[in-house]
């Protein structure tokens, strides 16, 4: 099946350039051989009509405030960071921004998965004396075929910078359509429900949201908790099932 729709280059391509990334592009794209998590081929064909998911899809990291020292990033699997940055971050929720340098999915049909299941949630490790909660967002979606992703790629792109601006946000990570299904799936991860139910309300976020009312066939949410507890290191992920989450 061809996915009748274009979506503009992903965040990822501007990795694909960089002299400080490595690269192992060898095998062909859809070879048995194919390391899934290197970076593919972007170009216009493998954008609009992607042969197979990619898991090489990098967390978008929010800026850390000026105050703080960037992480040494990875040179395999680097993240991408924002151009904005955040205005404050809390120490267990820098921990935890510091781990997702490392976020990944574990299959390339992320979008069918249930999320504790889709992504790399056991390998995230944080320091044992801390404790803490935040809340993640996810986004299970199909695009209209025929839709034009630009308007909405763009106003996408504002309201994620307005979101950082106004603190909150740790990261936003998002794949490209499975050739097969047309889904796609992204999530974003806030330091409480409080940040992100206060992004709602902002003038980006609401102008991206009115264009995704003509530009999706599915759009689902879902909402879940992330939790660290103290005296160990990993983090649990459960369902959302009310009351505050995070501060």
């Amino acid at each position: 099946m061809t996915v009748a729709f274009a979506h503009p280059p992903h965040p990822a391509q501007a990795l694909s350039k960089s002299p400080t990334v490595e690269l192992s592009t060898n095998a062909p794209q859809g070879s048995d051989n194919r390391d899934p998590h290197t970076i593919p081929t972007f170009d216009s064909k493998s954008l609009t009509e992607p042969e197979e998911p990619v898991l090489y899809l990098p967390p978008l990291l929010s800026s850390l405030p000026e105050q703080f020292t960037a992480a040494e990033l990875p040179p395999r699997y680097p993240p991408l960071t924002t151009e904005t940055r955040l205005p404050d971050i809390d120490p267990a929720s820098l921990s935890l921004h510091k781990a997702l340098h490392h976020f990944k999915p574990l299959s390339p049909y992320y979008a069918d998965h249930a999320y504790g299941e889709a992504f790399n949630w056991s390998q995230l490790v944080l320091p044992e004396d801390e404790e803490r909660e935040w809340y993640c967002v996810v986004f299970r979606s199909r695009r209209k075929a025929g839709s034009d992703g630009g308007l909405l790629y763009d106003a996408d792109k504002l309201a994620h910078e307005e979101a950082v601006r106004n603190g909150g946000l740790i990261m936003y990570w998002y794949g490209i359509p499975n050739p097969e299904t047309g889904m796609n799936l992204a999530t974003c991860i806030w330091q409480s429900r409080k940040h992100a139910i206060a992004a709602n309300s902002r003038p980006h976020h609401i102008n991206a949201m009115r264009l995704a009312v003509d530009s999706y066939d599915v759009y689902a949410l879902e909402r879940h908790r992330l939790q660290k507890v103290k005296g160990e290191t990993g983090v649990t992920i459960e369902p959302f099932t009310g009351g505050e989450v995070g501060w």
